[in-house]
């Protein structure tokens, strides 16, 4: 069922929350083991920074959006996605993973993503933009934050992450929705922004990095001793969503359906050159990364809105 987005907008409004909401001192923290605590603080460093990706891309759409009410809901939602950031760097002080104002740095993949956002997400088409967030939602935000509150016991991780699985929720109910609002465009207009797409250097750019990004959050998972097929069934639900509407109609989401095949076909031999690009950008020297645009530096554990 189509959403309204004046309700929906009202909605986000109604059901905004703080970290002041939380009582990040409460009983719990001592549950997260010794043992645990290596792998889960680059979990959730990893976690903090994607959900700056996300930020940013909203911050995009927001610029493109068809129409007031869509540009107003994306710009909730970049505030909701660093709100996010800001109370998962909140638990892992809880935790003792962070001194003082220590902020986590991000693994190069996710430093490279924030690169190509800075550089090139205002010039991508709302076409490209539309597809590639939800993709990004669905496999990595969507998969990650579910682990969480499956194999961490502290209650007030599950209370900060059912606020923020709630957001979330609603961010995928948009971006499908968009979806198919773009899609539902002129053939003529789809066309010539399919060209566009495929001549795009940002858009070739984008997809070496996507690429190393994916399995690098797949590998994540493993080595949190979890399943990949998580993952991969987050993935599905991307395609299942997206063949509903008229997103079909996108060039950019036929792509992204066709790589979320290879993704989740683990004896395709896409993998060998995924894998290769992981450990290639292993091995990229930090000296070459810019240093951070001060739109990825808005990260604090104070229990701010």
């Amino acid at each position: 069922m189509p959403i309204i987005l004046e309700d929906m907008l009202q909605t986000i409004k109604d059901r905004q929350w703080a970290l002041a909401d939380i009582d990040w001192d409460a009983p719990g923290a001592e549950l997260i083991t010794d043992e645990q605590k290596p792998k889960l603080k680059a979990f959730m460093a990893d976690l903090v920074w994607i959900e700056n990706v996300g930020a940013r891309g909203f911050a995009a759409l927001a610029k493109k959006a068809p129409d007031d009410t869509l540009a107003e809901i994306y710009r909730y939602f970049h505030a909701e996605e660093q709100k996010h950031a800001n109370a998962e760097l909140a638990l892992m002080r809880r935790w003792g993973m962070l001194e003082d104002d220590e902020v986590p740095e991000p693994n190069v993949n996710i430093r490279l993503a924030i690169e190509w956002l800075d550089t090139f997400s205002d010039r991508m088409s709302l076409s490209v933009l539309g597809t590639v967030i939800p993709m990004l939602e669905v496999a990595l935000d969507g998969a990650l934050l579910k682990f969480l509150l499956e194999e961490v016991k502290d209650p007030v991780c599950h209370e900060a992450f059912r606020k923020i699985n709630a957001d979330e929720s609603r961010h995928l109910a948009v971006d499908f929705h968009a979806l198919d609002m773009i899609g539902n465009s002129r053939l003529r207009k789809l066309i010539v922004e399919a060209v566009g797409t495929v001549a795009s250097p940002g858009v070739i750019i984008g997809a070496l990095m996507y690429v190393p990004l994916l399995n690098k959050m797949r590998d994540n998972i493993v080595d949190m001793g979890l399943s990949e097929d998580r993952l991969y069934e987050a993935m599905k639900r991307f395609k299942k969503n997206g063949e509903r509407g008229n997103g079909t109609r996108l060039l950019t989401y036929q792509v992204l359906k066709y790589h979320a095949g290879w993704v989740i076909n683990r004896d395709s031999p896409y993998h060998y050159f995924a894998d290769a690009m992981v450990k290639l950008t292993d091995h990229y020297p930090r000296s070459l990364l810019r240093s951070q645009p001060t739109w990825s530096k808005e990260l604090t554990y104070e229990p701010v809105a």
